[in-house]
């Protein structure tokens, strides 16, 4: 079963298999040592630097594919599921990475210090894959002796630590910084696209409205001018009619389509289904 991963929920809830440092009872670093073949998909309630050190890993989000190989890093936009595959490099099989929980408290605190003026974007920077300098890949390995004990990390320290990334980023990847920037000034975007992308994720339309560039009020009111209904609403029936189609044309069991589909509750999922089509899932 690929189950949505919550990041960096489910490192601090100990839902996933990772070591992690925590700021502020949130997950801020976790680092992922596994085999080759690891796959499943993550849904991001931040915003996640991803930089991998042995191996590489295939991104999947909407239309678009990243494959990011050992030294090299990628920024991905908070409230997006991306799915991901792992592989281990040739000489250990071994895949190791960090994901970096970047909120945006963390990146305002850093352009208010280093008073960094934000100039107008005259193009959106998409998604792309950077390489990182041997700054970047030696400030991550320094980081390998605070997961050995992370309780006796010093949430100082961390904090710390995690702005020298922010300084690295800033000096020597400037693709990536100039991404950072962007993420403090969202871009309108195609409501159909945004909704047609996301609907299977566990996504609220606060996220939604976020991914879109618009207020909430704003993607409400656009959203209802083009699909007369709700937000809510449309996705409910949408997730509905897949899952029914899903049920009927697979063996998949009805827990596994209902978290493929965004349902985190699989009873939740079977009594809305019963109410929609007047049987259960198991009797599709």
């Amino acid at each position: 079963m690929n189950r949505i991963i919550r990041f960096p929920t489910a490192m601090v809830s100990g839902d996933y298999t990772a070591s992690s440092l925590m700021l502020d009872g949130g997950s801020i670093i976790d680092q992922c040592i596994v085999t080759a073949g690891e796959r499943g998909t993550f849904f991001l309630e931040q915003h996640l630097l991803y930089a991998v050190l042995g191996g590489s890993v295939c991104l999947t989000c909407g239309r678009q594919t990243w494959t990011v190989h050992k030294n090299e890093m990628i920024l991905l936009r908070k409230a997006q599921s991306v799915g991901y595959v792992k592989q281990g490099s040739p000489e250990t099989g071994l895949f190791e990475s960090l994901l970096f929980a970047i909120n945006d408290e963390l990146l305002k605190d850093f352009l208010t210090s280093q008073q960094v003026q934000i100039p107008p974007m005259a193009e959106v920077l998409g998604t792309q894959v950077s390489p990182m300098s041997d700054r970047l890949v030696a400030y991550c390995w320094s980081l390998a002796p605070y997961f050995n004990d992370p309780s006796q990390t010093n949430p100082g320290l961390l904090r710390l630590k995690v702005m020298e990334l922010l300084y690295d980023v800033m000096d020597c990847s400037k693709n990536i910084f100039r991404q950072m920037l962007q993420l403090r000034q969202p871009v309108k975007t195609d409501i159909h696209r945004v909704v047609e992308e996301n609907y299977t994720s566990p996504i609220s339309v606060e996220e939604l409205a976020y991914l879109s560039g618009r207020s909430l009020s704003s993607f409400k009111r656009d959203f209802q001018c083009i699909y007369n209904t709700t937000p809510a609403k449309w996705i409910r029936e949408k997730r509905l009619a897949k899952a029914r189609q899903m049920l009927q044309a697979s063996r998949m069991s009805v827990a596994d389509v209902a978290y493929s589909l965004g349902f985190e509750n699989p009873t939740h999922f079977s009594r809305i289904f019963k109410q929609r089509y007047g049987f259960s899932p198991s009797q599709s």
